[in-house]
Parts: C-alpha cells; structure tokens; sequence
C-alpha cells in the first residue's frame, strides 16, 4: 500500500513525487512510456523565471527554480548557464525593458549596454542590441539528461518506485487500476500532460484545454563560442506576458505585428541556449489544435533561424537536429488543479512553463493533500 500513487512521470508528476517524498510518503509513479519521452524532454531546458506572467506563475517560477537549484548537484544535473540576456532592437523594445525593470520582478536585473551584452554573449551582433535587459534569476539544464536523473534521484535517495510501460485505466483511490493489475494507494494524483481523454474526461471538458506544438532545432556554430546566459529577443518581450502585459508594451506588439508578422502569425520569438558540447538549443513556434498534426514545415523553422541571424553573428552555422513538441494550454489560465475528490487530485500546466514551475506546483499540491 502507497501513500501516493502519481500518474505520469513527466516534471509535473516529478516535481509532485519530490514534494511527498520529502515528507516521508511512499509514493509509486506510473508511466505509459519506458522513459521520459514528452514536452519534458522536448524544450530548451531553461527554468525561466524572468518573464513570466506577473502574480502567481512568477512566483511559482522564483520557488521552482530554487528547487532546481538545490537538488541539481544532488541529482548530478549540470547547471549550464546561469542567467538569460534579453535585447531590444527597437525603442519601443527599449521602453518595455526600462518598464520592467521598475517592477517589482525587475529587482536583481540590470539595464546593459550593446558592449556590456556581448560580454556574456559574444556573438551577439551590435545593430540588434540597442539596449539589453540581464537577468541573473534563471538557470539552464539540458531537459533530455536532467529529467532522467531527476527520477533516478527520486528513487535512489527517497525510494520512490517507477512502474514504466503501464497505462493507467482507472483511479479511485485505494485502487488504481492499470494494464499491469491494481495498484493500492491513500491518495492519488494525476498528471497526464497533454492527454485529456484518457482519464477523467468530463473532469477536463469544461476547462477548454487543447495543445500547442511547436519546433526546435539545433543549431552548431561553425567555430567555438560560450555563450554565458541564455538569449532571448524583442519576439519574447511581445510574447511573455510579464513584459507583454505591461501597457507599454502595446506600441512593441503594435510594431511587431507590421514588421515581423509571419513571426507574430506563427507563435515564433526567440530562445537560445548552450548545451555542453557547444551547440545550440533554438526556437521556438506555437501553432494550436486539438489534435496537432506531426509534420514541421521548413518555412517555420526558416523564421526561428531568420530571428536568429538577426540577433546572433555566426557565420557558417548548421542545423544538425529538428523535432517538434506539443503541450497542454488552456485559454484562460497557465496551470489547473481538480479535485474530482478529497483523494484525487488533475494537475496540468496549461502553457509552456511547466519545467520553470512545476516544483512550486508540487509543493503546493501536497501542502493542500498533507497539511502546510
């Protein structure tokens, strides 16, 4: 008999088992696919805090990425960049930083100059960096490697149980019903990602969710360079709604719209960041439908990469890797949790956040279950 049985061993389901672990509970989580396998893996890996939609998902974010920070050395997961270096190519891209930094998520960032940028990203070329906002409160793991070992952490420091390759038929606590026979558990917690149809459909009808996919390229410069932050541009700060929101930033979204519009059309602003070996993880896109089809047309990735050029100066570079993702979203809220009973908990991240929150999300969860 477990204390917690966890559906779904994405972030979400991770950040959920930690949280109950830590409490002493003894918690099972059950996973269709032999290994991580979704939008976990899928992104750029970076915990982006600085950004985020102000209120709630900020804070979540400044509490998840505290707890990245703490288990990585833990978990053997690397911290390759610390911090993200946003530029401003356009006035009106100048006025939404100088009017986020006297937020109050602003508080710890910087103003920099184009020269002050390029010191933390060398190539970053000097006509796209009128100004540049620096943020030291985000951090960067590779997805692919990090979330593996958070599981392998979870079950060798706090005797967490895997059971992989097992679909989940029914919950109603203390019986989940699976592929592989019951499993006994007090409590139980679902997480299914993208996946409203499987369990509890008429739990998630009314909340409207849908998926967003989107495309991903690696790209490798053709020489050496060490990129100190991630990267992001002034695609982001009309996208992200803690810059977005702000009523500055209406002439940004306004100008964007005319001048970069196949970008706005496609959901497209722009990440980078630096795995180990040097390459780069780039994107992204956002196209929505319920059910997204597979394919990635070339003339989606061409914008990401025009983007790109536009803001970084690397002559020479290729795109050795493509795939694409896709991930819950809701049309009027970033998270959701149901109680479809005192034992039973949904807990989706309804947009594309979940790696730089689902540890508050995990944390409150079980405080709402256990008890603060």
């Amino acid at each position: 008999m477990y204390d917690l049985a966890i559906v779904g061993a994405g972030i979400v389901g991770l950040a959920h088992a930690l949280a109950a672990a830590r409490r002493g509970k003894k918690v099972v989580v059950i996973d269709r696919d032999a290994q991580a396998n979704g939008a976990s893996i899928r992104n750029f890996g970076f915990v982006t805090v600085t950004g985020q939609e102000a209120g709630d998902c900020w804070n979540m974010a400044r509490r998840a990425c505290a707890v990245w920070a703490e288990i990585a050395p833990q978990a053997d997961i690397e911290i390759l960049q610390r911090g993200l270096v946003m530029t401003a190519r356009f006035p009106e891209s100048e006025a939404v930083v100088d009017a986020f930094l006297a937020t109050e998520m602003g508080e710890g960032c910087q103003r920099l100059t184009a020269a002050e940028a390029a010191k933390k990203v060398p190539a970053l070329r000097p006509d796209a960096v009128r100004a540049a906002l620096y943020s030291p409160h985000d951090l960067r793991v590779e997805s692919r490697t990090a979330i593996p070992k958070v599981a392998a952490f979870l079950a060798a420091k706090y005797g967490v149980e895997f059971r992989r390759q097992t679909h989940v038929l029914n919950v109603a606590p203390p019986t989940i019903e699976t592929t592989r026979g019951p499993i006994k558990a007090e409590v139980a917690i679902v997480c299914p990602g993208d996946d409203f149809t499987s369990l509890f459909p008429e739990r998630l009808a009314p909340y409207k969710v849908t998926r967003c996919k989107l495309h991903m390229l690696r790209v490798r410069p053709a020489a050496p360079v060490q990129f100190q932050t991630a990267v992001m541009s002034d695609l982001g700060l009309g996208r992200y709604l803690g810059y977005a929101d702000l009523p500055v930033a209406t002439p940004l979204k306004a100008r964007l719209d005319r001048e970069l519009r196949s970008a706005r059309e496609n959901g497209v602003h722009l990440i980078v960041t630096q795995s180990d070996d040097g390459s780069l993880v780039v994107g992204d896109s956002h196209h929505y439908a319920t059910t997204p089809d597979p394919f990635a047309p070339t003339e989606v990735d061409d914008i990401i990469l025009e983007e790109f050029d536009r803001v970084l100066d690397l002559p020479g570079r290729t795109v050795t890797e493509r795939w694409i993702g896709t991930y819950a979203t809701a049309p009027d809220r970033w998270r959701l949790t149901d109680r479809p009973s005192d034992s039973i908990r949904i807990v989706i991240v309804t947009s594309g956040c979940g790696a730089s929150t689902s540890f508050g999300i995990g944390e409150e969860t079980i405080a709402d279950l256990y008890g603060a």
